[in-house]
């Protein structure tokens, strides 16, 4: 059967260039992916397989029936949305909608599961279970996961499949990690309330942007003297905003960051902590605080027999030397993690590096490029696990 599935692909190949290189010269931001989200329909119906729109908002499913006695249903999931990024990669191919890019690898994820889906879809007789293709929008502001689920996009799932390109692993590898895959990412606003007075009468007012200054930095050092070291926490301020003229002292200051953790009771603990740390510098001060602290994606968790099948797949098809096991989590987030609350499921990377450069650009830059090699590699790689899932 592998060899069969790499033929399909093999002979599938220009074809896929030409959805990727489409995708990739029409991209669309989060919640607004409707001519891709077409698009995808499009190609889905011409391969036999049930389409339903508007999932999600923009979102696609794809039904993969079966003659089959299995009530398993495998999903298979891909993003489709792009950044806010002016491309300057001087691709052919590039961009042709003014401050949007997929910088992200997202075209290059919907072509890797519209490609699955074409291959499947010839083998279907083979498949004892039906296979559910979903085809996410708004991965980048980490809404579009659940969209999905609040219209029914898990329902009946038994597990779930998905895939990330990573440039630091060579196009045509793929990489796997056990357990945690990406971490936790939560948003946090601190507003830090003074009295305003005259820059040359400090110590008539309560300095909201200096008593800021004193938040920022305990925080930071809290972190290493009172977190556990192995469940790292990152907190990172963004956004500082406040103060009215250059000689009144600010009365009001607003903190903007994100908070990353990997280890599920770290993460419980973090509200109370920060707003213990904050409440105490501003009470010491004489000032006075609110602190929003709103829980976003949690971690991405891989499954071990799922994460042990796509091991197993992708050894098969490409020998064990393009196949790397990554040693440590991700400190980023990925909204994948929302379906794991409904059924068990494994996330690949896909590696899109050229080796022979020396130096790929990094995830959201804009001359981030991908290796096209990599496209077949995913392609078989998740067909064949997909395939493969019905024997476990």
């Amino acid at each position: 059967m592998l060899s069969h599935i790499q033929d399909l692909a093999a002979k599938l190949a220009p074809r896929l260039l030409e959805i990727r290189r489409h995708i990739h010269s029409h991209p669309e931001l989060s919640g607004q992916e409707y001519q891709t989200a077409a698009y995808v329909a499009g190609v889905l119906s011409s391969s036999g397989i049930h389409v339903k729109e508007g999932i999600g908002k923009t979102g696609v499913i794809g039904e993969l029936a079966s003659s089959g006695e299995d009530q398993r249903i495998l999903a298979i999931r891909t993003d489709m949305d792009a950044l806010p990024i002016q491309e300057r990669t001087g691709l052919d191919f590039a961009s042709k909608e003014t401050g949007i890019m997929h910088a992200c690898g997202h075209d290059v994820h919907t072509t890797v599961g519209l490609g699955t889906a074409m291959v499947l879809s010839r083998l279907s007789e083979a498949l004892p279970g039906k296979v559910r293709f979903l085809f996410q929008p708004a991965e980048e502001i980490a809404q579009g996961a659940n969209w999905m689920v609040q219209d029914g996009a898990m329902e009946d799932v038994s597990a779930i499949l998905g895939v990330h390109v990573f440039p630091s692993i060579p196009g045509g590898c793929v990489g796997l990690r056990y357990g945690a895959l990406t971490a936790a990412a939560d948003d946090l606003e601190i507003t830090i309330i003074g009295e305003s007075g005259h820059g040359a009468r400090p110590h008539e007012a309560i300095d909201a942007i200096w008593i800021a200054s004193q938040v920022i930095t305990t925080l930071q050092q809290a972190i290493s003297r009172t977190q556990n070291p192995l469940r790292p926490v990152v907190l990172s301020i963004g956004q500082i905003n406040g103060g009215r003229a250059p000689n009144i002292i600010a009365d009001k200051v607003s903190l903007r960051g994100t908070v990353r953790s990997l280890h599920p009771q770290s993460r419980a603990n973090l509200p109370e902590w920060i707003e213990n740390i904050v409440t105490s510098v501003c009470s010491a001060y004489g000032a006075k605080c609110q602190v929003d602290y709103r829980q976003g994606v949690p971690s991405v968790q891989n499954d071990y027999a799922l994460t042990q099948l796509l091991q197993s797949s992708a050894e098969e098809a490409w020998g064990s030397d393009c196949v790397q096991i990554l040693p440590e989590p991700s400190l980023g987030a990925e909204d994948f993690s929302v379906y794991l609350d409904h059924a068990p499921g494994s996330m690949f990377r896909l590696g899109v590096g050229f080796p022979e450069r020396g130096n790929n650009h990094p995830l959201h830059h804009p001359q981030f490029e991908v290796n096209e090699a990599a496209i077949i590699t995913g392609v078989v790689t998740m067909a064949y696990a997909g395939y493969k899932y019905w024997q476990v």
